[in-house]
C-alpha cells in the first residue's frame, strides 16, 4: 500500500504536465494545420520570414504555395506561412474622389488676391 502511495505524486505530476504542456501544443498544431489546409488563391498571407504576399497558387501534392509579392512570384512550403491576414474576398473600395478643390472655390480665391 505504501508503494502505491509513493507513486501517486508522480502520476499526479505527469497528469498535470499533460494538461499544462502537451495538450495545448496539440491544440495549437491542429489549429495551424487547419489554417494551412484552408488556404486558397487570393488570400493575403505573411510568411515566417515576414514577407507579405497574396496566394497565386496552392499545390497540395508538393505542399507548396506560390505567392505574388508585387509582381514577383515566389514559391514557398506551406509550413512557411505564419498567418493568413485576410481572406480572398475583397470588399469594394469607396470612391473618395480627387485631391483637387472644386473649380468655383479656385476661382473665388484668385479673385480675392487681385
Amino acid at each position: 500500500m505504501e508503494l502505491i502511495l509513493n507513486f501517486v505524486p508522480f502520476i499526479a505530476i505527469m497528469g498535470l504536465m499533460y494538461f499544462m504542456m502537451i495538450r495545448p501544443q496539440k491544440k495549437a498544431a491542429t489549429k495551424t494545420q487547419n489554417m494551412l489546409d484552408a488556404m486558397k488563391k487570393g488570400d493575403s498571407v505573411v510568411t515566417i520570414g515576414g514577407l507579405h504576399g497574396i496566394i497565386d497558387e496552392v499545390n497540395t501534392t508538393n505542399n507548396t504555395v506560390v505567392l505574388d509579392c508585387d509582381g514577383i512570384f515566389l514559391t514557398f512550403e506551406k509550413k512557411a506561412v505564419a498567418r493568413i491576414v485576410t481572406n480572398g474576398v475583397s470588399t469594394p473600395v469607396e470612391d473618395l474622389g480627387t485631391n483637387t478643390p472644386p473649380q468655383d472655390i479656385v476661382e473665388n480665391n484668385t479673385d480675392e488676391k487681385l
